[in-house]
């Protein structure tokens, strides 16, 4: 087999047995994360093998994608979010503060400007909106696997061992992430890594080593294949209006009275 036609997509990849075992781990903590997240309109910006928004109730949620990878031609069909828009990452049509949560699984790392993209999440995101981005960790055994390769292939000598991962997309790391972050005024509300297995191919030798997902937890906590972030929006100086407004100044006014009333009882000959 040539080296071109080993290199598969990340749709593609994902129907391999270390590709299940990353959406299984990965679906799980996106249910958790948005299932008690409140109101109008979400978006999950790409890879609809991952449905984000299967657990979440607000009433208008879509998928976007720029392009949608064909399925795997073998193996057993993979479950799909159904893809409403297609869409530029860098300019996504939206309204500004229209979207109360935007979701990117592994979006920064396909993006041609992953900063691009972080900046228009930021745009269209209401104040106290939510990003939830999910990405592969650079600094785990499966990024240092995927370093190697490809430092193999840039020498001309990886003709025989392919890549773990994808050839295409950029990781981000971690801390670069949350860096960017706090430059659009997000803050990081959460985050988390998972999936410790070593980079093996077979579901046999990942069975072999789901022991290390509970170790990697408690030990080495920070070298996880995957992570997890939750930011929100934040925007400095912002005043309260309508029904939040009114209800902290009703809160406010009977504050008021109620030491009013106290002070004058206090006045009152015993």
């Amino acid at each position: 087999m040539a080296h071109s036609e080993r290199i598969i997509g990340l749709a593609q990849w994902l129907a391999t047995p270390a590709g299940r075992y990353l959406l299984a781990w990965e679906q799980h903590h996106l249910d958790l994360a948005v299932a008690d997240l409140f109101g109008f309109h979400a978006l999950q910006v790409g890879l609809p093998e991952l449905d984000a928004l299967r657990a979440n109730r607000m009433p208008h949620r879509w998928v976007g994608c720029e392009s949608v990878e064909p399925p795997p031609s073998e193996g057993e069909p993979m479950p799909r979010a159904a893809v409403a828009l297609n869409l530029d990452f860098d300019a996504l049509p939206f309204d500004s503060a229209s979207l109360d949560l935007v979701v990117l699984p592994h979006t920064l790392e396909m993006a041609r400007d992953p900063h691009q993209t972080l900046r228009e999440v930021e745009r269209v995101l209401v104040p106290e909106g939510r990003v939830v981005i999910v990405g592969f960790n650079p600094a785990s055994l499966w990024g240092l696997r995927q370093g190697l390769g490809r430092a193999r292939l840039g020498l001309g000598l990886g003709r025989q061992r392919p890549l773990f991962l994808p050839a295409t997309g950029e990781f981000l790391g971690y801390r670069r992430l949350r860096d960017w972050l706090r430059l659009l005024s997000f803050e990081v509300e959460s985050g988390r890594f998972g999936c410790y297995r070593p980079p093996v191919s077979s579901e046999r030798w990942l069975q072999r080593y789901e022991w290390m997902d509970g170790s990697g937890e408690r030990w080495w906590p920070v070298f996880g294949a995957a992570y997890f972030v939750v930011a929100v929006k934040r925007v400095r100086g912002m005043r309260l209006v309508g029904l939040v407004r009114d209800q902290r100044q009703r809160v406010k006014a009977a504050a008021t009275v109620a030491t009013h009333r106290r002070r004058e009882r206090e006045k009152e000959p015993a």
